[in-house]
């Protein structure tokens, strides 16, 4: 079944954001300091185009216990691969280049609006002093809020964060927080930070556990049975992953998505591992 068409992101469709992102000038402008890997803000030129990018050497890594060292970068780009063939966008347009420090992923900056802004939307995420989360809202968890007082951690019952979670499950997403959860300003919804992907072994932690034992909805029903296509042996999305993954994160991605279409249902916690990434935002 064929995918729904892409949306242009600003001026530039995403195939001729790859080939800037991929063949552009590559400046580094500063660094982002908050971050535990090297994280470097950066422009990219390229005939007549420019547009600003976050460029993660991986060089920069810090390594993991449960990762091999130097494969974060890789991650990353296989799940904006991931995304592009759901038709959903989730992931801002994402490569794999050499730049000033060595090779790494070069990745296009989402400018979120300011919360002041007239243009801002309303929270993504919550805490609420109810019991239950009310109207528009999903249910995550209990939180400590401090002086001996919880809060019901809720999140948004919208359609682009249940996409969101979908896709989450299918990479195996271990830190999807608060933070990476950037609305942009056309309405878009992308997420980022996908280094920690695509473990062989079950390693989902998310804010976004609001579905969980719900059904999938019929668009996710379709965009799954597409993923089970292209990830058959031999086709062009599987040549591409195993340039980024390994044979057996491979194997462990189709059977994720088979147990998804089996199931029906947005995945639970498994009880083996934290559901929630630490901090959570």
């Amino acid at each position: 079944m064929p995918a729904p068409e892409r949306i242009p992101t600003g001026s530039l469709t995403d195939t001729r954001l790859i080939t800037l992102l991929t063949e552009g000038q590559l400046t580094v402008r500063g660094q982002v300091r908050d971050a535990s890997n090297a994280v470097l803000y950066c422009t990219v030129a390229y005939e007549g185009e420019e547009r600003t990018c976050v460029y993660k050497p991986v060089a920069g890594e810090q390594p993991l216990w449960d990762f091999p060292d130097g494969t974060l970068a890789g991650r990353e780009v296989a799940a904006y691969e991931i995304s592009e063939v759901t038709g959903w966008g989730l992931v801002p347009p994402t490569v794999l280049r050499d730049g000033p420090y060595g090779e790494g992923m070069c990745q296009l900056w989402i400018e979120a609006p300011s919360e002041s802004s007239p243009d801002g939307e309303p929270p993504l995420l919550a805490l609420v002093e109810d019991e239950e989360p009310g109207d528009g809202w999903k249910a995550v968890a209990q939180a400590e809020v401090g002086e001996g007082r919880t809060a019901l951690l809720v999140h948004a019952d919208d359609p682009r964060l249940r996409r969101l979670a979908v896709l989450d499950a299918v990479i195996n997403n271990a830190d999807r927080k608060g933070g990476h959860l950037l609305p942009a300003p056309d309405g878009r919804l992308y997420g980022i930070d996908h280094g920690v992907t695509f473990n062989a072994d079950d390693k989902l932690r998310t804010l976004l556990w609001g579905w969980a034992g719900e059904p999938l909805t019929a668009e996710a029903v379709d965009v799954l049975d597409r993923l089970a296509e292209e990830l058959a042996p031999g086709r062009a999305l599987v040549t591409r992953l195993a340039e980024l993954i390994t044979a057996a994160e491979i194997d462990a991605l189709r059977g994720r998505v088979e147990a998804l279409r089996m199931t029906g249902r947005h995945p639970g916690p498994s009880g083996e591992w934290p559901a929630i990434p630490w901090p959570p935002v």
